[in-house]
């Protein structure tokens, strides 16, 4: 996709009406356009663009009832069926915190926004959609036949912006950050790292050495990380779905992180895909994408919080999973003992 890039929209809906079951983001790709631009050009026909503030994306959520909300980056899609509820609003950083509906919004990234009605075999499908300033998607809302549909109408007329454009510009794509170590430090990060109290001290400590997550994990050394073999993963999700063990799969992008509690029951396996498919939780996962994992052990007041932590290529988190900690429903050391069962890869293969 160019940096910055306004597409002719005909051209765009003539590929939709030629590509009906083509995905949106496999067609935008194919076309060289993002995503944000292919839902653009249908704006007056079966898109209507609104205000993408998430406190008025959440607030229309709220009304519709139950649905099913997706969060992905290029790696990892993650579905959850809830309804939305507990927001708490942020200039910086908002949330929904329900059990089904767990995210973390960062408004920042919230750039551009619709509501789409789109035909398909089984009837319209509706669905809110928001995406960067890339036109790369944040979050996606899916209604579904237990949904308030009565209420769509009226939201739209309340979201929908003076602006119904049919053409969208876009800016550059952020890349990735590479991995960014300071061996000449590890010795404050380790010190550091053992008086943490909580695991959301750790980017803050990354951030004053100069470093990020994974530069950090790098250098660390036992016994705060150790380095998985990327295999172990696809184990590790067999393993869950066998004997149960209730985990946290934190899944996101730079707009909106999406979490799942609970266990996983069935898997299947689709080509590089493995698919987490049960009753209210879906999880979509390119294990050909994993370049490195890290078992990570942070500190903190509740005891040890351990983690496995998937990175792409390009130094891209592709998801992290937890034991679930609640009060009657501690899965932590189970998930440890899983975790402690896992291969080890050779350091040198990642330095």
């Amino acid at each position: 996709m160019a940096d910055t890039l306004t597409v002719d929209a005909e051209e765009i809906r003539a590929a939709i009406t030629d590509h009906p079951k083509m995905r949106a983001r496999d067609l935008a790709d194919k076309l060289n356009i993002s995503e944000a631009q292919l839902v653009a050009a249908t704006c007056g026909k079966s898109a209507t663009r609104i205000d993408p503030h998430p406190d008025r994306v959440i607030w229309a959520a709220q009304i519709l009832g139950e649905v099913m909300t997706l969060t992905r980056n290029d790696s990892c899609v993650h579905e959850k069926i809830g309804v939305y509820d507990n927001y708490h609003s942020g200039a910086h950083a908002s949330m929904v915190l329900t059990e089904e509906i767990d995210l973390r919004i960062f408004p920042a990234h919230w750039k551009h926004a619709f509501m789409v009605e789109t035909p398909t075999d089984a009837g319209t499908r509706r669905s809110l959609q928001v995406f960067d300033a890339a036109g790369d998607a944040v979050h996606k809302i899916f209604l579904r036949d237990s949904s308030n549909g009565i209420a769509w109408d009226d939201l739209r007329q309340d979201l929908k912006l003076s602006d119904q454009s049919s053409e969208q510009t876009v800016g550059p794509r952020a890349l990735k950050e590479a991995a960014k170590s300071d061996p000449g430090k590890v010795e404050i990060l380790r010190k550091e790292w053992k008086r943490m109290t909580d695991t959301h001290q750790f980017l803050r400590l990354t951030s004053k050495l100069k470093m990020n997550r994974l530069g950090a994990y790098r250098i660390a050394g036992a016994p705060f990380v150790r380095a998985i073999a990327p295999t172990a993963v696809n184990a590790a999700l067999k393993q869950l779905a066998v004997d149960g063990t209730e985990v946290m799969i934190f899944v996101g992008n730079r707009g909106c992180i999406q979490i799942h509690q609970g266990p996983i029951g069935t898997l299947k396996e689709m080509g590089p895909w493995q698919n987490v498919l049960d009753p209210g939780f879906n999880l979509h996962l390119r294990l050909d994408h994993i370049a490195e994992v890290w078992a990570v052990d942070k500190p903190t007041q509740r005891g040890a919080a351990v983690s496995l932590e998937a990175f792409d290529a390009e130094g891209g988190l592709i998801f992290q999973m937890f034991g679930v900690g609640k009060e009657g429903r501690d899965s932590r050391p189970a998930w440890r003992a899983l975790v402690a069962s896992l291969p080890d890869l050779a350091l040198e293969g990642v330095q």
